[in-house]
């Protein structure tokens, strides 16, 4: 029976929350850049003119804030250098997306908000948890920090 509950449990499977952490780094800074941020930067000038304003800044000004949020900060993300401030940055253009962009709208459909809703979750739990040993902010800025065992 002990066995049977192991297998259940899948406690063959090694446990590592830093690779936990590369993981959604990775898959969700890779995503991001990849799926919404080269389109932004590449037709920056044809977007500028018609792109929301939900803050009131302008269309052009808005569209400079999404576009170094899903391209350097998610790029940041993915690398794991400067993840809290990247995923901070994340944070924001998701809160921004899902707020007042989709109104909070988790319905399904093409105002749903649910892709930025899962965006935020993710960037929040790394906002929260940090980069994780597998990281450039650990190789850069831990010296003299022993590695956790």
């Amino acid at each position: 029976m002990e066995t049977f509950l192991r297998i259940l449990r899948l406690d063959f499977l090694p446990s590592s929350a830093d690779l936990a952490l590369l993981s959604l780094r990775l898959w969700l800074g890779a995503t991001l850049l990849f799926n919404h941020g080269l389109d932004k930067l590449l037709n920056f000038n044809e977007k500028s003119s018609s792109f929301p304003d939900p803050l009131g800044i302008g269309s052009t000004a808005s569209l400079g804030l999404a576009v170094f949020a899903e391209v350097i900060c998610s790029a940041l993300l993915a690398l794991g250098l400067l993840t809290r401030f990247a995923a901070l940055g994340l944070v924001i253009n998701m809160s921004v997306a899902f707020f007042i962009v989709h109104k909070a709208v988790l319905e399904m459909g093409p105002k749903s908000g649910e892709l930025a809703f899962i965006y935020l979750a993710g960037f929040t739990t790394l906002l929260i948890a940090g980069s994780g040993r597998f990281s450039l902010d650990q190789v850069l800025f831990a010296k003299g920090v022993a590695p956790k065992s």
